[in-house]
């Protein structure tokens, strides 16, 4: 090997440009976040060659004063953070001191800047690590920085670059995730000379729901829930859509946690465990949601690109994230949020707080079943009998009859999903409500009425466990067997009963009575990984959901069967009353609403 030496700092640079600067949107974040962090509240970016010939960025900020301009574009200089103390309290967008000089070593960099309140303005410019002194140049208060030919000294990396297209397609995603980040700045993007998108600054909510349906579609507002809760230091709020706006892809998910956009798995795992019950499988949500908490709270010094972030108190974190996600569309019901249809979408979103429920629950008056009614509605009571000891009496749809099925009154006395006036081969109900016609699926809607009455039977009876005749021993990693031993008493509060046997095993000796029949070693391996990975595990409920999910589906009313109308009527109005009923246990939708509009257009009326 040869002798130790000292890289020079155009190589350090070159080496830092390879971690933060992976691409051309890589500069444009960088340069965006210094507009932020100056303060600007007008932001221009221009592209050209998607990047690769020319990135400019302009805004209205602070501006730098000329003897800094030098020290801006040098490794490690700031003028964000001055001690380990600021180190972890960083609110800035950027802290590190890498970004520019990262730039300019691989590029052909100027910037021209100008203090607010100076008449003066000065431009700096950069070549392959050498730098011209400032001069004065002609420019309004704030900062332009261009990045010529990219890559055009490392010929290795400039063959990485893709198509045009696809970069400036990276640029657009970055804008669009930093447009929903700070509403109060108004963004515009050109791409070779023509201009490709523009932000207004949002004032309000209304306007900032302008500015989320343009990034997520203008469809995201009617179907999102509002979210607005605080809790333990903590405020979680932003829009997140219902289980019928989700997409085959994680490509509508947008999530701030001080304002940063961040991947987090911390964060993936609470809402993919608050959607378990309601999303389509291969679905996944759309959300914007944005995180506050004190910053001593999270690390956001953990990758050179500063897109993740460590919790300190990550168990609290990740419960308080599904709690609130979970409660919110608990209070989800069919027939809720039926907009007006002579209202515009921006006056009608969906505004549930975790605080209290936008509306009211109806409470249904009908009484408890009788085997005949339980009979006509097509409940098979054989699946269930076994579980009565442990879930309680279960009561299906409650059918008392009514006088008539669409009794005279004024439009605000109509039930959300109105009254029912038909049923279509023997599967879909049609009811008329004050807005039009509502289509249901009978038996996933009377599948989630059933589901939800098991969990509920479930949480107010004694959970039952079954001592194993033989322990099982199981062998696990050191850090899962650890787990075991710290929560071994919440385990044992769902019926799960584990005792450590050594460095790496652990004795099973006790497991739900629900599960009998289940992996028990798979089992306490996918829980024990879970409690190792997040602090907490739903996997026991989870799996026995699954069984209450079967049981529901086999003791609802089935495709096929005729049902009277005060039968369709108790059904709609159970829907109105249970949680979660716009999807039934697999995610599928329960009802659809056909407004008036929609149905003048399929026969044109009107034109």
């Amino acid at each position: 090997m040869s002798r130790i030496r000292p890289l020079p700092p155009d190589l350090i640079n070159q080496i830092a440009a390879g971690e933060v600067i992976e691409r051309p949107s890589s500069v444009v974040k960088e340069l965006v976040e210094n507009s932020l962090d100056a303060g600007a509240g007008r932001i221009e970016v221009d592209i050209e060659l998607g990047g690769a010939r020319l990135i400019r960025v302009r805004d209205d900020g602070d501006g730098i004063a000329a003897d800094d301009l030098p020290l801006a574009v040098a490794s490690h200089a700031t003028s964000k953070i001055g001690s380990f103390d600021d180190l972890e309290h960083v609110a800035s967008m950027g802290f590190r001191g890498e970004a520019l000089a990262s730039m300019s070593s691989v590029a052909r960099f100027a910037m021209t800047s100008r203090l607010r309140g100076e008449d003066s303005a000065f431009r700096i410019e950069v070549d392959s690590g050498r730098m011209q002194a400032a001069r004065p140049a002609q420019h309004p208060p704030g900062t332009s920085v261009e990045v010529r030919d990219l890559f055009y000294n490392v010929p290795a990396r400039r063959k990485f670059l893709r198509a045009e297209r696809t970069e400036f397609a990276h640029i657009d995603d970055l804008l669009k995730s930093l447009a929903l980040a700070r509403s109060n700045v108004e963004f515009r993007l050109s791409h070779n000379g023509k201009s490709a998108r523009v932000w207004k600054a949002a004032r309000d909510e209304q306007a900032m729901l302008l500015r989320v349906a343009d990034v997520l579609g203008e469809a995201f507002p009617q179907q999102s829930l509002r979210i607005d809760h605080a809790t333990a230091g903590m405020r979680l709020s932003g829009w997140v859509g219902l289980p019928t706006a989700s997409r085959p892809q994680a490509d509508a998910q947008y999530f701030y946690v001080n304002g940063r956009l961040v991947r987090d798995r911390v964060v993936a795992h609470a809402v993919r465990q608050a959607y378990a019950d309601v999303l389509f499988h291969g679905r996944h949500p759309a959300f914007v949601l944005y995180l506050e908490l004190d910053p001593v709270g999270v690390d956001v010094n953990v990758h050179p690109a500063k897109s993740e972030v460590r919790f300190r108190e990550q168990r609290l974190v990740h419960d308080f994230l599904f709690r609130t996600l979970h409660e919110a569309l608990a209070e989800t019901r069919a027939g809720q949020g039926v907009a007006s249809e002579s209202a515009a979408w921006t006056a009608t979103p969906q505004m549930v707080s975790t605080g209290a429920p936008a509306m009211s629950r109806p409470t249904a008056h009908w009484p408890t079943a009788t085997a005949q009614n339980r009979l006509q509605l097509g409940v098979r009571e054989e699946p269930l009998a076994g579980y009565a000891a442990l879930l309680g009496e279960v009561t299906s749809v409650r059918a008392e009859p009514m006088q008539q099925p669409m009794p005279p009154a004024n439009d605000g006395d109509v039930p959300p999903l109105g009254y029912a006036i038909a049923q279509l081969k023997a599967i879909y109900i049609l009811a008329e409500n004050a807005h039009g016609l509502v289509l249901v699926d009978m038996h996933a809607a009377h599948e989630r009425i059933t589901y939800e009455k098991l969990k509920s039977g479930r949480a107010c009876s004694n959970l039952r466990s079954q001592i194993l005749l033989v322990p099982l021993s199981v062998a696990v990693s050191a850090k899962e067997a650890a787990a075991a031993e710290e929560h071994g008493e919440a385990l044992s509060d769902w019926g799960l009963e584990l005792s450590r046997s050594g460095p790496s095993g652990v004795v099973v000796r006790r497991i739900p009575a629900l599960l009998e029949g289940a992996d028990v070693a798979e089992l306490t391996r996918n829980v024990l990984g879970e409690l190792a990975q997040h602090g907490s595990s739903r996997q026991l409920q989870e799996l026995e959901n699954e069984l209450l999910s079967t049981m529901a589906c086999h003791g609802s009313v089935r495709a096929g069967r005729r049902l009277t109308l005060p039968e369709m009527n108790a059904l709609l109005r159970e829907m109105e009353a249970t949680e979660r009923s716009g999807q039934c246990n697999h995610g599928r939708p329960t009802w659809v609403q056909m407004g008036m509009t929609d149905l003048d257009k399929l026969f044109l009326r009107g034109r």
